[in-house]
């Protein structure tokens, strides 16, 4: 059975009205004899043990979600029904916001203001996909001939097989989920292995909105390939939502070809910080703390490459070294963390890797570098490296973890040179005062999103995707639900008025 090891984890007893352990398949809870264990990244106590599924687990999660599908019950439910489902669930992730809040920090570290804040930011997606709900418009054409009319609806696709990272275990659910929902598929939604237990909150919590039962499924599972060859070979999903690496997203999109299915992939990012000489160094080095150390750095639009222009870099740097050494690194529970652990093994030794790989080659490490075993396994601290060549890791590869690396710049046209010399295309960054530049750089720069003196811009009303190797399809914004609808024309012939 099921282990619930509270006393261990920083996980208060105040979050147990949403502790769930068990998946859940057409609206009913289920357990499995395989099992694999969560664990607190801050001290690596286990928090409990989940259902470790299997793919024939996967099949009757997307069998009750076709059946789900074409049930008159959802099938024919308005639009506004639809949405009024979708606020149910968003008020009762906020009445519960305590809680969820501090399970998203025992199972991903983040520091518990930053699950109160990916609280906001997710729930802000089911608020505001309840809304466009209503909006999915089709249109009326004028016809070329006199008794005809040309209408054009959306429907639907079907079964949508939702696969989420663990960086934001509730954002990527609710930015997902809720576009699906709104224009009316069912979902089968398989959480990181890192991170299932907000999922399975979440989704106890959308059983108490009323969701009809398979409109809503969530599976869990250490062995993600089987679920991923399942979604993208079984007729019955109708498209796949994806959130992560780059090289399984490439994967994805090749299985899924046979079946011409339709995918929507968020993949990973290299983003180029560009600070120019007419920027505001304040404004620059705050942006630059908040977009590369939320979440310890893990996330895939953290700034990953800053490119600092030649006459201002003393003036920047001595600026960016003061407020990195101010950040407070520790277990994401207590008060006033700003840095929590990597979220395993796999990304500490990455990181550290990547950091001493460019110690081998003469960078220079200006503040950090190191592994802080005396706080945590897993934790490692805020780190500056500069002067790097072009041959290290932190030049050419994303380290998505806590470590700022500096290259200094003499022109524009060099910046966006190196900014663009990456096959990856997510999220960009740049700083001036000059307003022709930013028009300028701002249509240059090959990105899919860019903020410009501004270092966090995620948000409910803006479409949310890369370019080149990136992603495909976007979310967020009213065109979020486009990925989950078929565009159908209905010719009506033979009229006569």
């Amino acid at each position: 059975m099921f282990r619930k090891v509270i006393s261990k984890t920083s996980l208060n007893k105040r979050a147990m009205s949403c502790f769930q352990t068990k998946a859940y398949i057409n609206g009913e809870w289920i357990c499995s004899k395989e099992t694999f264990p969560v664990k607190n990244p801050a001290n690596g106590a286990v928090i409990a043990d989940v259902p470790n599924l299997k793919a024939e687990d996967a099949q009757r999660a997307i069998d009750a979600a076709k059946e789900a599908f074409y049930s008159e019950e959802w099938y024919n439910m308005p639009a506004k029904g639809r949405a009024a489902l979708l606020k149910n669930w968003s008020n009762l992730i906020e009445k519960n916001r305590d809680e969820i809040a501090a399970l998203m920090t025992a199972e991903s570290g983040k520091p518990i203001a930053e699950s109160q804040g990916e609280l906001t930011y997710g729930n802000s997606f089911l608020d505001w996909f309840a809304e466009e709900a209503r909006r999915v418009y089709g249109e009326i054409i004028p016809s070329p001939l006199a008794n005809r009319e040309i209408m054009v609806v959306k429907r639907p696709i079907g079964v949508a097989g939702l696969i989420t990272p663990w960086n934001f275990p509730l954002a990527m659910i609710t930015r997902k989920a809720g576009a699906a929902i709104a224009a009316g598929c069912t979902v089968v939604m398989k959480p990181s292995e890192d991170t299932p237990l907000t999922a399975l909150a979440l989704t106890q919590l959308a059983e108490e909105a009323g969701f009809p039962k398979g409109v809503i499924n969530t599976i869990t599972t250490n062995k993600a390939a089987p679920i991923g060859n399942l979604f993208c070979s079984s007729p019955d999903v109708a498209g796949i939502s994806f959130t992560g690496s780059t090289e399984v997203g490439k994967l994805l999109f090749k299985n899924s070809a046979d079946g011409i299915k339709r995918v929507s992939l968020e993949l990973g990012g290299n983003a180029p910080f560009i600070v120019f000489s007419s920027a505001n160094l304040d404004v620059a080095s705050d942006g630059a703390i908040a977009s590369k150390f939320r979440n310890c750095g893990q996330t895939c639009v953290s700034a990953n490459r800053f490119f600092v222009q030649e006459d201002i870099y003393d003036d920047f740097m001595t600026k960016l070294k003061e407020k990195v050494q101010a950040l407070k690194i520790g277990s994401g529970d207590q008060t006033g963390i700003q840095i929590g652990p990597l979220i395993n093994t796999m990304q500490f030794n990455k990181v550290k890797a990547f950091v001493d790989d460019a110690k081998s080659k003469n960078s220079e490490v200006v503040l950090g570098g190191n592994p802080r075993k005396d706080i945590g396994e897993l934790f490692f601290e805020p780190t500056i490296v500069a002067n790097l060549s072009k041959d290290t890791k932190l030049y050419n590869e994303e380290v998505f973890g806590p470590v700022v690396s500096v290259i200094k710049f003499k022109t524009e046209e060099e910046a966006l040179r190196l900014a663009n010399d990456t096959r990856r295309g997510l999220a960009g960054y740049f700083f001036s005062e000059d307003m022709r530049q930013v028009f300028r750089v701002a249509r240059k720069l090959e990105v899919g999103m860019i903020g410009v003196n501004e270092g966090l811009i995620s948000t409910a009303e803006a479409p949310f995707g890369g370019v080149k190797e990136s992603g495909i399809g976007r979310e967020g914004s009213h065109q979020g639900i486009d990925e989950y609808v078929d565009v159908k024309y209905v010719c009506l012939g033979n009229l006569k008025y």
